[in-house]
C-alpha cells in the first residue's frame, strides 16, 4: 500500500503540477504525520512545506514541531487565533451579535478549519504549490470534518485508508509511535474525537469494512451521521439545462 500510494502521489504532481511543491497543514496528529512522510518518500523533502496553525495557545504544538524537524521539511508557524477573532469582529459589525457566533456550536468549530485551508492556499500560492488533504476515510464516513476546511485539499492520499490502516501506514514508514498514537482532539471542547463521536474508531472501523456491530444504538448512530454528512463528501450538485 505504501508504495502503491506513493507512486500514486509522484503521478498525480507528474500530471497536475510537474515540478510544484506539496502544502501540508501539520497538527502533530496520525494523519497529517502519515501523509507528510508519504510526501516526502514521494517528491523529497526539498518539495514538502509544512504549515503548522495553532489557534492560539496551543498546549501540544510541540508534536507538530517536532514532526517537522524529524522529517527534515520546510515549515511555517501561522497563528490563526487572532484571524478567527478579527472575522467575528467584521461580522458582528455586519450586524451578527458577537455573542451569538461564540455561542453557535456551528460556526465556532467550523470557521477555524476554514481559516487554516485560506492559510494554506496563500502558502500554496507563494511556493507554487498543491495543497494536501489529510482526511481519512473514517473521518469521512461519519463526516467528522469540516466542509470546505480540513476536507479540501487538491489531492487526498489518505481518503480511502480507514484510521487503523493509516496507523498500519504510520508503521511502515518508519514513523516513530509518538506521531501514529496521539490522541485525536478537536483543540476547542478539551474532548478526544472519539469522546465527540460516541464511538471509538476501532469500532466505526470494522463497521465500515465488515458490516459487523455490536451495540445496535451506536451503529443507528453512525448511519445517521453518514446519512448527514455525505454531501461533505459527494460532489457539489450540478443542475444541468
Amino acid at each position: 500500500m505504501k508504495e502503491r500510494i506513493v507512486k500514486w502521489i509522484r503521478d498525480y504532481f507528474e500530471e497536475n503540477g510537474k515540478g510544484c511543491n506539496a502544502v501540508i497543514g501539520i497538527s502533530g496528529g496520525k494523519d497529517s504525520s502519515v501523509c507528510a512522510a508519504l510526501l516526502v518518500e514521494a517528491l523529497g523533502r526539498d518539495r514538502v512545506i509544512g504549515v503548522l496553525m495553532p489557534q492560539g495557545t496551543q498546549h501540544d504544538i510541540g508534536v507538530s514541531h517536532e514532526l517537522v524537524e524529524l522529517l527534515g521539511i520546510k515549515h511555517y508557524v501561522v497563528n490563526i487565533g487572532e484571524a478567527c477573532e478579527e472575522l467575528i469582529r467584521a461580522i458582528d459589525g455586519g450586524g451578527i451579535p458577537e455573542k451569538d457566533l461564540r455561542s453557535n456550536k456551528v460556526y465556532y468549530s467550523n470557521t477555524p478549519a476554514r481559516v487554516r485551508m485560506t492559510v494554506l492556499y496563500g502558502v500554496s500560492a507563494m511556493f507554487n504549490g498543491r495543497v494536501a488533504n489529510t482526511c481519512n476515510k473514517s473521518e469521512d464516513y461519519v463526516g467528522y470534518s469540516t466542509k470546505f476546511g480540513d476536507s479540501a485539499g487538491d489531492f487526498s492520499p489518505l481518503s480511502d485508508l480507514l484510521v487503523s490502516e493509516v496507523k498500519a501506514l504510520g508503521y511502515e514508514l518508519g514513523l516513530p509511535k509518538k506521531f501514529i498514537e496521539k490522541v485525536p482532539e478537536d483543540g476547542l471542547s478539551g474532548k478526544t474525537d472519539e469522546d465527540n463521536l460516541g464511538f471509538t474508531y476501532a469500532v466505526l472501523d470494522r463497521y465500515i469494512s465488515t458490516g459487523e456491530i455490536d451495540d445496535l444504538a451506536v451503529k443507528e448512530k453512525i448511519d445517521k451521521m453518514h446519512k448527514a454528512n455525505l454531501h461533505k463528501i459527494s460532489p457539489m450538485p450540478m443542475f444541468k439545462k
